[in-house]
């Protein structure tokens, strides 16, 4: 698939992130959570304005600084490493992920956050952190199995 091609996958897990939120947003009382799948998976609306995990919390220059650099990197290594399959999937996934949570920065000043595992306690989360923990995971697949190609 040519980049572009790539490109446009970004774009549409972007799109789809954004869609999500809106909905939540729209059909979701803020700090409320409702049962979707009982005892297994609720939707919240939470604003959370900082990093994963809540880190760097009200650190939005700091954020919006790293996040353009992320983006700068992975579409430099994006084109750089074409030919790597695994690691372009990779990239494409983080890239539609950084797009969304770094527009609600931008636009809010927070992120909105909406899945609930209700089964163990784990961070409330969104599309783009799905695409982004997808992409890291297939990234340390391609950076240990590596590719002959280059």
């Amino acid at each position: 698939m040519p980049l572009i091609g790539y490109l446009a996958v970004s774009l549409m897990i972007f799109g789809l992130d954004q869609l999500v939120k809106y909905l939540v947003v729209t059909h979701i009382k803020l700090d409320t959570t409702i049962s979707f799948i009982p005892h297994v998976l609720s939707l919240s609306n939470v604003r959370n304005d900082g990093a994963a995990w809540s880190i760097l919390q009200g650190q939005q220059l700091l954020l919006f600084v790293i996040t353009i650099a992320a983006l700068v990197v992975m579409l430099v290594l994006l084109k750089k490493n074409r030919n790597d399959r695994l690691f372009v999937w990779a990239l494409t996934l983080m890239i539609g992920g950084t797009l969304g949570n770094f527009l609600d920065r931008l636009r809010l000043g927070y992120v909105v956050d909406m899945f609930t595992f209700d089964f163990m306690n784990f961070p409330i989360f969104n599309v783009a952190d799905c695409a982004l923990t997808v992409g890291v995971i297939l990234l340390i697949i391609a950076l240990f199995t590596g590719d002959d190609n280059e």
